[in-house]
């Protein structure tokens, strides 16, 4: 059991020390990419990772998820070399569909390992313990790699990709060391199957339907906050060099209230937890387009809390309701309806920002997660005896 933990740590690591993130656009920008550029990468990352989430979700069902955390860790590797040693847009936009298929099949196939070797052990109840766990190290990690992301820049632009490339590939042990739980798992039409699992998660099991699309707007919802913190900053004209360590705290934020979402969790309960979170996710957006000062960065750092305690709390509830042979594939219907949420309320709120203003853009979007959230929560409080 704690072999597939360790690894699994590793994994995450590998994922999230991201070094690139603070200069990306800086290093786009040096190759000759506008804007436009860059926001077609980054779709075609979007894209490849939501036309593979459910399908990667069902072959770590079927296929293992040993070798599925495998190939990822392998793709992602290929990614960042490709970016390390390219300096085209086309080499650019091969290195995204290799990071999104990657980042695509990790997804799910890690959270369904780490619930099946607890399952093996009969230690379920700490799966939410190590969930959190995981979460924080990946918050953590991404939290430090800026700071180390911006003075390797300060030499050359391109050491960050190197050196992610190296972390990138410490993945790839790791996911070797993983050892697959035993399932018996024999199918004949895959694609039947795909369709019966996900009839099975959004229409013949209404209370796990419920759970799904409510974790995955709040996922979304924090997604799209994520993107909203540095045009807050910029309307406060935050200098330059404070970007980073509000990011950093921020990110820190998150993985510190993951640690403690398991002692969060069993404290309050699954329906007054969804409430909170709910409340608090809305309350925060409607909180920040009144109080754009700084005072409203104490108004995201509670915010954060909460996206550290929801990630982790909200898949366990998931991964209570499923089953060991189709989990992987729940997950990632799960991750799949953050991504598409996500990908189709983007671009009108920041058409909003930039036509009208972030306060409008920010009320907006507590009105677009309100009123599905409330909806899927009530539902899920009015099933609360089904199996």
């Amino acid at each position: 059991m704690k072999r597939n933990i360790l690894a699994l740590y590793l994994i995450k690591l590998s994922k999230w020390f991201t070094l690139v993130m603070p200069i990306i656009v800086l290093f786009y920008e040096k190759h000759g990419l506008g804007l436009q550029d860059v926001f077609i990468l980054k779709s075609v990352y979007s894209v490849a990772a939501v036309a593979l989430e459910i399908p990667s979700g069902y072959l770590a069902d079927v296929w293992g998820r040993r070798k599925c955390l495998i190939l990822g860790c392998i793709l992602f590797f290929f990614g960042y070399l490709c970016y390390s040693f390219t300096s085209t847009f086309t080499a650019f936009l091969f290195a995204e569909l290799l990071l999104g298929t990657g980042q695509t099949l990790v997804n799910g196939a890690d959270s369904a390992l780490l619930y099946d070797t607890t399952a093996q052990y009969k230690k379920e109840n700490l799966y939410l313990r190590y969930e959190g766990r995981i979460t924080m190290i990946g918050n953590f990690a991404e939290a430090v790699a800026g700071i180390f992301g911006g003075l390797l820049a300060a030499y050359s632009l391109r050491f960050p990709f190197y050196a992610q490339a190296v972390i990138a590939f410490t993945g790839i042990p790791a996911a070797f060391a993983l050892r697959e739980v035993n399932r018996s798992n024999k199918i004949q039409n895959p694609v039947n199957e795909i369709m019966r699992i996900i009839k099975y998660s959004l229409v013949t099991n209404k209370k796990l339907c419920y759970n799904i699309m409510f974790s995955g707007i709040i996922g979304a919802a924090t997604l799209t906050m994520a993107w909203f913190v540095q045009p807050v900053l910029m309307y406060l004209k935050t200098p330059i060099s404070w970007y980073g360590i509000i990011w950093t705290v921020l990110n820190l934020t998150v993985g510190l209230a993951a640690l403690w979402s398991d002692r969060v969790d069993r404290y309050f309960g699954p329906r007054k937890m969804g409430i909170l979170i709910l409340v608090v996710i809305v309350g925060g957006y409607v909180s920040l387009a009144f109080n754009l000062t700084y005072a409203g960065l104490a108004i995201l750092l509670v915010f954060y809390v909460f996206r550290g305690f929801a990630t982790p709390i909200l898949k366990g509830y998931i991964n209570q309701m499923t089953f060991s042979d189709m989990r992987a594939t729940v997950l990632s219907i799960r991750n799949f309806i953050i991504r598409l949420m996500f990908a189709a309320i983007a671009p009108f709120i920041g058409w909003l920002n930039d036509m009208y203003s972030l306060r409008i853009a920010l009320l907006v979007s507590a009105g677009i997660i309100l009123v599905p959230g409330a909806l899927f929560l009530g539902l899920q409080f009015g099933k609360t005896e089904e199996g």
